[in-house]
């Protein structure tokens, strides 16, 4: 719950500043509940706690930061170790799919992310887009969501394949264009489903019909080693006209590249962010790297993803981020969150932290960087840092993160738009119910009955629910 003052403030004793990539001692943060934003923020002259108001949230003695930012998930799929992103896709509900995705989002929020950049649906159309909705309206907590829809694939390339392709029908999975004209529709189609960002595969392993490797067929006996490669599904033309009309409509791209040749076209494109980057088959990196920096293009190395379900490629992944991290590449944290559990989105930062990048660069890319991602001041709010006029995002740990290796798992505080939704550990205001009229209120009715029918029940939001932890049991 959060304060009954209109305004209140958070102090702190250990506070990182992403803006100056700095651990800062006895700051205050003074917050407008009604607006959710950030109304001051001032350094306190010594650590007398007389001041503090009973209003005021004492997070001393914890390590606070900004609600983080995932800037690669998607939350409508869960672990690929439970099932395949094919089987969730072609064989579960929508109603199942949108039941976990509920309880992902308040497994995220639990987790310290406050923002989630939403990377398409995987087969639910705009789904995505109601959700967010449903988060704004205060109907279910959660991240603040900024969704992508479908992506935009070409033809043949995103989309689930079957050997049995007579009368089998199976769920669209992307918004398939192609051309300068297809594209540029695709993407007003996508703005106006509700899109905050556009998605497009620059690259995809689309040849898997020519050496398949249906669950539970015979297998083939010799494969080549690049059995079902990246290639790009788009020229560089087609990728420039997207990035154009997105700019028109006002909203950023993200391109999937595997590859980092592809990468490069994507750069010299001008999308705001590339994803992935796995190979590099044709010995493109430092040209890659080049590109990105020349262009100002965010990567999102998602390295989670990479060590959950590709993990021969890691090593290289790591020292390909450390790389571009020296050379004075952009980097924004994103794990691709939802190939492996919601709710264990930080191994993104403890992979980029083993890669040898400073944890003040890996918590700014994961705060600011991730705000970046979205689309900066595009996304109609900031959030990231610590400033007025900023949403008041704030979340604290439990121990100290120069310290303790795992401390990004140990989140002890969470408030998003000035609502607070875990305290000392605990969640908070998870459920909504009614509650029946106080009895003094009753008791002046000579009709009980007549009394409850008129009476508006209140809303209560402080029902706690037990601490959710990813383990796998929920998803």
């Amino acid at each position: 719950m959060p304060p009954s003052s209109r305004t209140f403030k958070v102090h702190t004793s250990i506070l990182f500043d992403p803006k100056k990539k700095a651990f800062l001692k006895n700051i205050s943060i003074e917050v407008d509940q009604a607006s959710g934003s950030i109304i001051n923020v001032y350094k306190r002259h010594d650590e007398d706690r007389t001041t503090f108001t009973r209003h005021d949230i004492d997070l001393t003695g914890q390590v606070v930061l900004p609600g983080f930012v995932d800037s690669h998930t998607h939350i409508f799929l869960h672990s690929y170790n439970e099932r395949s992103g094919i089987q969730q896709m072609r064989d579960e509900s929508a109603v199942e799919r949108t039941v976990r995705a509920t309880n992902h989002a308040r497994i995220a929020l639990l987790s310290g992310y406050t923002t989630y950049r939403d990377l398409g649906t995987e087969a639910l159309g705009s789904a995505d887009a109601n959700l967010r909705d449903c988060i704004n309206r205060g109907i279910t907590p959660g991240p603040r969501l900024f969704v992508a829809t479908d992506a935009l694939a070409s033809s043949g390339s995103y989309e689930i394949r079957r050997e049995n392709r007579s009368t089998l029908e199976v769920p669209v999975a992307s918004d398939v264009a192609d051309g300068v004209d297809g594209v540029r529709a695709a993407v007003r189609r996508r703005v106006g489903a509700g899109a905050d960002i556009i998605k497009i595969y620059a690259d995809y392993r689309r040849k898997v019909m020519r050496f398949p490797n249906t669950e539970g067929a015979d297998r083939i006996l010799f494969p080549p080693d690049r059995r079902n490669p990246a290639i790009p599904l788009y020229t560089q033309q087609e990728m420039m006209t997207t990035v154009d009309e997105a700019r028109i409509a006002e909203v950023p791209v993200a391109a999937h590249c595997g590859e980092a040749r592809t990468a490069i076209f994507a750069a010299r494109a001008g999308v705001t962010s590339v994803e992935h980057v796995f190979e590099d088959t044709y010995g493109k990196l430092d040209e890659m790297i080049k590109e990105l920096v020349k262009n100002k293009v965010i990567w999102v190395p998602t390295l989670a993803t990479a060590e959950a379900e590709a993990p021969q490629f890691l090593d290289w992944c790591k020292s390909a981020v450390k790389k571009a991290h020296d050379a004075g590449v952009r980097l924004a944290a994103g794990g691709d969150t939802g190939a492996f559990h919601h709710g264990l989105n930080v191994r993104e930062m403890e992979l980029m932290i083993e890669a040898g990048i400073p944890l003040e660069d890996v918590l700014e890319a994961c705060t600011v960087g991730g705000w970046e991602a979205c689309g900066g001041d595009l996304c109609g709010f900031r959030f990231g840092w610590f400033a007025k006029g900023n949403r008041a995002d704030i979340i604290a740990l439990a121990t100290d993160p120069r310290k303790d290796r795992k401390a990004l798992r140990k989140v002890s505080f969470v408030m998003k738009d000035g609502q607070v939704w875990k305290k000392d550990g605990v969640p908070l205001g998870l459920v909504n119910y009614p509650q029946w009229p106080d009895e003094e209120a009753e008791a002046e009715s000579s009709d009980e009955w007549t009394e409850l029918s008129t009476a508006q029940p209140t809303m209560s939001m402080s029902v706690p629910l037990p601490v959710c932890r990813s383990t796998g049991s929920l998803s």
